[in-house]
């Protein structure tokens, strides 16, 4: 969800001079929110937060929930006493990843391969490449925009320039349900039109210390010479960058990003706990979403890593590095149980309501060493080879796995809470 400042004057046409306009700047418009509202139609029109808990945060919210004054980050708990009547939904990560994938897959790397993914909603594209096919980089924003919305039934806001940084603004003056394309030799005059604010890079300290000298907008870096742009920014590199950010220059290059190094799932506990089944309850639930996210990906894991936070805000966490890549979630789940008991021990032994000795605030679990499955070798076990004509144990693994497939088949339809893994 972009707060950036949004001076109207700059949401206009600026002309339709496509030449040097490669790159294009692609953001979902409150997008966990959109697509609560493609699965469940009824919620148009309302006020949809998605984040729900007293200790949560909002994670997004629809433009209806915007005009109640609820952002991003904002707790929920001050979110629902802006918005009583509002819809408050779960994050629903392994929904929300399956459907970005599908439309960076899908519908992004159609155009090109020159992506770089920045968050699950937006991202970078150079069609530089592609304007062979397409002509101008204009067709190719509506064919994208089009695509997302007939086929995902969402919307994204699509700016489109001669560099990245302007690309972005542009996308951002867009929102919602826009496109805005800003000429090669317009850039200086839109980018003047911005408060230091809403350009990327420039966070609260940096507009506080412009703001003391007088700067409150990019025109006003135009007016300084080099001596007082280097004083009020601090630094000759701050100074340099400011003064290209002045002119509407970035010299960027959009780099398609690497595969994912690690995949993890948290959660904080509505209340410190130190109940069993709560804590077991919350691994499954981290589990159910790490292990999802894997064969979507079609990636394996080596390593399994569960972390604990305590209620004085100390971390503790445990990793086993695993003979054989796992992507199954009753095979991550029975990592993670065991790692769990070596951070905060075995329960009180009672046979009911059993609770640990520490109460934990926030649990998660995470794997690395990750490869693609397709090109992974799994040494096959003892039991994998056995032949006297019982159910061995690769015949396990492979009945398991079509349960599986057919269990992420109903959650991708359904949602992630359709139907658990009974194990």
């Amino acid at each position: 969800m972009s707060t950036s400042p949004r001076p109207p004057e700059a949401r206009r046409d600026w002309g339709h001079d496509e030449t040097g306009c490669h790159i294009l700047h692609v953001d979902m418009d409150a997008f966990y929110a959109s697509l609560e509202m493609a699965r469940h139609p009824e919620l148009r029109g309302r006020p949809v937060i998605i984040g729900t808990g007293p200790r949560s945060v909002v994670s997004a919210a629809s433009y209806e929930a915007r005009k109640f004054g609820i952002n991003s980050a904002m707790p929920t708990a001050q979110a629902r006493r802006l918005c009583p009547d509002g819809v408050f939904l779960p994050v629903d990560m392994t929904y929300y990843r399956a459907a970005s994938r599908s439309i960076f897959a899908n519908i992004l790397g159609r155009v090109t391969d020159r992506i770089e993914q920045v968050s699950v909603d937006e991202a970078y594209m150079d069609v530089a490449g592609a304007l062979l096919t397409w002509e101008r980089p204009t067709a190719v924003a509506r064919w994208i925009r089009e695509q997302v919305s007939a086929r995902f039934h969402v919307t994204c806001s699509v700016g489109v320039a001669s560099n990245a940084m302007v690309a972005k603004l542009a996308s951002t003056m867009a929102k919602p349900d826009g496109m805005l394309l800003i000429p090669l030799n317009r850039r200086r005059d839109f980018v003047a039109l911005m408060p230091v604010r809403s350009i990327p890079g420039i966070g609260p300290a940096m507009e506080r210390r412009l703001s003391a000298w007088g700067i409150h907008t990019v025109s006003d870096l135009s007016s300084l010479d080099d001596q007082a742009l280097r004083s009020a920014a601090g630094s000759d590199i701050v100074a340099e960058r400011l003064m290209k950010v002045a002119l509407g220059d970035d010299d960027r290059i959009i780099r398609p990003r690497s595969g994912e190094k690690s995949i993890g799932a948290e959660r904080t506990f509505t209340e410190d706990t130190a109940d069993a089944d709560t804590i077991t309850r919350l691994i499954r639930w981290c589990c159910k979403d790490v292990s999802a996210t894997l064969r979507d990906h079609h990636l394996v894991a080596r390593t399994v890593t569960v972390k604990v936070r305590y209620p004085d805000l100390r971390y503790e966490s445990r990793s086993r590095s695993l003979p054989s890549p796992i992507d199954l979630e009753p095979s991550l789940r029975y990592e993670a149980s065991l790692l769990l008991g070596r951070i905060i021990g075995p329960t009180d032994g009672t046979s009911s309501a059993a609770r640990y000795a520490t109460p934990i605030r926030l649990a998660g679990v995470s794997v690395s060493s990750l490869s693609q499955a397709d090109a992974t070798a799994i040494q096959p076990s003892l039991g994998d080879t056995a032949s006297n004509g019982s159910p061995t144990q690769s015949d396990l693994s492979d009945k398991l796995r079509l349960a599986q497939n057919a269990l992420d088949t109903v959650r991708r339809k359904y949602g992630s809470d359709a139907a658990q893994i009974g194990l």
